[in-house]
Protein backbone atom coordinates (compact mmCIF):
# COMPACT_ATOMS: atom_id res chain seq x y z
CA UNK A 1 0.00 0.00 0.00
CA UNK A 2 1.34 3.36 -0.98
CA UNK A 3 0.50 6.24 1.00
CA UNK A 4 0.47 9.72 -0.11
CA UNK A 5 3.83 10.89 2.18
CA UNK A 6 5.41 7.86 -0.19
CA UNK A 7 4.17 8.92 -2.74
CA UNK A 8 5.19 12.53 -2.58
CA UNK A 9 1.84 14.41 -2.23
CA UNK A 10 1.82 16.49 1.33
CA UNK A 11 -0.25 19.58 1.95
CA UNK A 12 0.74 22.99 0.88
CA UNK A 13 2.19 24.54 3.54
CA UNK A 14 1.09 28.50 3.78
CA UNK A 15 3.31 31.27 5.18
CA UNK A 16 2.18 34.19 6.69
CA UNK A 17 3.87 37.49 6.93
CA UNK A 18 2.02 38.81 9.64
CA UNK A 19 4.28 42.37 9.52
CA UNK A 20 2.43 43.24 6.20
CA UNK A 21 -1.20 42.72 7.52
CA UNK A 22 -2.22 46.92 8.30
CA UNK A 23 -3.83 47.00 11.32
CA UNK A 24 -6.44 49.99 11.85
CA UNK A 25 -5.93 52.99 13.84
CA UNK A 26 -6.98 52.93 17.71
CA UNK A 27 -10.42 53.82 18.47
CA UNK A 28 -9.61 57.16 20.05
CA UNK A 29 -11.42 57.71 23.76
CA UNK A 30 -11.67 61.68 22.87
CA UNK A 31 -12.09 64.46 20.12
CA UNK A 32 -8.49 65.61 20.57
CA UNK A 33 -6.32 62.42 20.28
CA UNK A 34 -9.07 62.07 16.74
CA UNK A 35 -7.85 65.08 16.34
CA UNK A 36 -4.51 64.50 15.46
CA UNK A 37 -5.18 61.13 13.25
CA UNK A 38 -5.93 62.33 9.45
CA UNK A 39 -8.52 59.26 9.05
CA UNK A 40 -10.18 60.22 12.34
CA UNK A 41 -9.95 64.19 11.79
CA UNK A 42 -11.72 63.45 7.94
CA UNK A 43 -14.44 61.29 9.29
CA UNK A 44 -15.42 63.97 12.10
CA UNK A 45 -15.07 66.76 9.47
CA UNK A 46 -17.84 64.67 7.38
CA UNK A 47 -20.19 63.98 9.93
CA UNK A 48 -20.00 68.00 10.73
CA UNK A 49 -20.61 68.95 7.13
CA UNK A 50 -23.54 66.62 7.10
CA UNK A 51 -25.10 67.65 10.36
CA UNK A 52 -24.78 71.35 8.63
CA UNK A 53 -25.59 70.45 5.60
CA UNK A 54 -29.22 68.48 7.04
CA UNK A 55 -29.41 71.69 9.00
CA UNK A 56 -29.91 69.58 11.94
CA UNK A 57 -29.52 72.79 14.57
CA UNK A 58 -29.64 76.37 14.24
CA UNK A 59 -27.25 78.55 16.40
CA UNK A 60 -29.02 81.05 18.25
CA UNK A 61 -27.86 83.28 21.34
CA UNK A 62 -27.72 81.98 24.84
CA UNK A 63 -30.26 82.93 26.93
CA UNK A 64 -29.58 82.92 30.76
CA UNK A 65 -31.91 80.70 32.02
CA UNK A 66 -31.62 78.03 30.10
CA UNK A 67 -29.31 74.59 29.94
CA UNK A 68 -26.96 73.53 27.27
CA UNK A 69 -26.67 70.13 26.76
CA UNK A 70 -23.84 68.67 26.06
CA UNK A 71 -22.34 66.46 23.49
CA UNK A 72 -19.60 64.03 22.77
CA UNK A 73 -17.95 62.23 19.72
CA UNK A 74 -17.96 58.51 19.40
CA UNK A 75 -16.07 56.83 16.90
CA UNK A 76 -15.87 53.29 15.60
CA UNK A 77 -14.42 51.27 12.70
CA UNK A 78 -16.78 50.33 9.92
CA UNK A 79 -15.67 46.63 8.53
CA UNK A 80 -16.76 45.19 4.92
CA UNK A 81 -18.07 41.64 4.85
CA UNK A 82 -14.67 40.14 4.03
CA UNK A 83 -13.25 42.12 7.30
CA UNK A 84 -11.29 44.49 5.79
CA UNK A 85 -11.87 48.07 6.86
CA UNK A 86 -14.40 50.27 4.80
CA UNK A 87 -14.21 53.76 6.89
CA UNK A 88 -14.04 55.27 10.10
CA UNK A 89 -16.99 56.30 11.45
CA UNK A 90 -17.43 59.05 14.03
CA UNK A 91 -20.76 60.16 15.89
CA UNK A 92 -21.42 63.29 17.53
CA UNK A 93 -24.47 62.97 20.24
CA UNK A 94 -25.79 64.48 22.63
CA UNK A 95 -25.45 63.62 26.38
CA UNK A 96 -28.93 62.83 27.83
CA UNK A 97 -27.88 62.86 31.41
CA UNK A 98 -27.62 66.85 31.56
CA UNK A 99 -31.34 67.13 30.50
CA UNK A 100 -33.65 69.45 32.86
CA UNK A 101 -37.45 68.08 32.32
CA UNK A 102 -39.80 70.83 31.53
CA UNK A 103 -36.70 72.94 30.25
CA UNK A 104 -35.34 70.66 27.40
CA UNK A 105 -37.55 68.31 26.71
CA UNK A 106 -41.19 67.72 27.81
CA UNK A 107 -41.46 63.62 27.82
CA UNK A 108 -39.27 61.68 29.36
CA UNK A 109 -39.95 58.10 26.61
CA UNK A 110 -40.53 57.61 23.10
CA UNK A 111 -44.10 56.04 22.33
CA UNK A 112 -44.03 53.42 20.32
CA UNK A 113 -46.79 51.51 18.76
CA UNK A 114 -47.08 48.21 18.09
CA UNK A 115 -49.52 46.62 15.69
CA UNK A 116 -50.39 42.83 16.58
CA UNK A 117 -53.03 40.82 14.85
CA UNK A 118 -54.53 37.53 16.38
CA UNK A 119 -54.25 34.63 13.74
CA UNK A 120 -56.28 31.63 14.36
CA UNK A 121 -55.81 28.60 12.53
CA UNK A 122 -58.75 26.61 11.02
Amino acid sequence: MITRAKAGIFKPKHFLNLSAILQPSPIPKNPITALRDPSWKTAMDDKFCALIKNRTWELVPRQPDTNIVRCMWLFKHKYRSDGSLERHKARLVENGNSHQFGVDCEETFILVSWTCRNMKRE
